[in-house]
């Protein structure tokens, strides 16, 4: 039964290959970065009040000029038109449908123009090199295809030591190995319904982290085409902003003096995020920083991801000083399994539980949610 964003994950352990389901499940290294998310929101409990009257409820909220009907939205998420058909467009549609916010990774496999069409509020997310001309030509790209908001990631500097993508079979680009071809046969299910329809149209590329389409998944160029990273600076994300009209985004931040910066040089939002434990093993949770970098933001907005799976994880957030939260793989489990109309349950789910625990604790609205309900084990 799928009750929570939790029962995604073993379902969709069930419906991938094991390659595929080891690069969205994992972490770097030993995972403790991934496991400090999570045991940073279980280091909160909630006090609360009671008698308040609330009827009339609301988990509505508003971020960069656009309302929303819950505080949470979908994570930049790269690669999953691979693990689930048409994943990048089921994804994007499910979150207008549902009224979230959603982010297209520059890692994705549909071009930013179609998904653009699919849901013209959505924002885009670039993995860019320290290099002049391909900023501004991937910028000039994401404004014409019609996007607000451009999110920039800035913790991939050097590639991530993902053992256990290694450990899977999972590697960058994907190498047609016996054992893969073999991991592949076993999940028949998604073989028809993702792999096959996906190679009828020819063999998936990344098709946004250039200006240009990018290299197939199983050439080496792919490596390449998002290495270079090591020589990024402010002074490339004061260029994004000279040349960025809409809302400009840094993601993948932890120290508030980052914060302090990006808000500097004109930035609309940061994303407090260790990138779900992926790159630096051993980072801290961006929960555990939230509160100095709330001071650090100012009036800028502040999000944050890693680990949140309940809504009593989204209103922790909230009281601790994010305007909103990202979720991701279990978003992606869910397209796995029913596309479109499984992630909008996935959405329905979390909204749902945020609702319900307003209620439980006194509360009426978002607004109403600070400091004073958490108290720290």
């Amino acid at each position: 039964m799928l009750l929570t964003l939790d029962d995604f994950e073993p379902a969709a352990r069930r419906r991938l290959p094991r390659p595929l389901f080891g690069y969205v499940s994992g972490a770097a290294e030993t995972g403790a970065a991934g496991q400090d998310n999570r045991d940073a929101l279980d280091a909160w409990r909630l006090a609360p009040n009671v008698l308040r009257g609330v009827e009339g409820r609301s988990t509505a909220c508003a971020l960069l000029g656009e309302s929303y009907t819950a505080p949470f939205g979908v994570a930049p998420m790269g690669l999953s038109a691979l693990m689930a058909r048409d994943g990048d467009v089921a994804l994007a549609r499910a979150a207008a449908a549902a009224g979230l916010p959603f982010v297209l990774s520059g890692s994705s496999l549909t071009r930013m123009e179609d998904v653009v069409k699919a849901n013209p509020k959505a924002w885009f997310q670039a993995y860019l090199p320290g290099e002049e001309d391909r900023i501004r030509a991937l910028i000039a790209r994401v404004r014409a295809a019609g996007f607000g908001t451009l999110v920039l990631t800035a913790d991939t500097a050097v590639v991530a030591n993902r053992e256990n993508n290694m450990r899977a079979g999972f590697s960058t680009p994907l190498k047609v190995k016996p054992r893969l071809i073999w991991d592949f046969a076993i999940k028949p299910r998604w073989v028809l319904s993702t792999f096959l329809p996906t190679l009828m149209r020819g063999m998936p590329h990344f098709e946004n982290s250039d200006a240009v389409r990018g290299a197939p998944i199983i050439s080496k160029q792919a490596a390449r085409d998002f290495g270079r990273k090591d020589h990024l600076s402010w002074d490339h994300l004061a260029l994004m902003r000279d040349l960025w009209p809409g809302k400009l985004v840094l993601k993948g931040v932890i120290a508030p003096a980052d914060v302090a910066q990006a808000r500097a040089l004109g930035c609309d939002a940061v994303v407090l995020s260790n990138h779900g434990g992926r790159q630096l093993d051993h980072a801290i949770s961006p929960l555990r920083i939230l509160p100095e970098a709330r001071v650090q933001a100012g009036d800028m907005a502040l999000l944050i991801d890693g680990g949140i799976r309940r809504g009593t994880d989204v209103i922790k957030a909230l009281a601790l000083g994010a305007d909103m939260v990202l979720v991701g793989r279990p978003f992606l489990y869910a397209a796995t399994l029913g596309g479109q109309p499984m992630v909008e349950r996935a959405a329905e789910i979390l909204k749902a539980e945020v609702h319900r625990n307003l209620g439980l604790l006194g509360l009426r609205d978002l607004s109403e949610i600070g400091p004073g309900i958490l108290h720290p084990v």
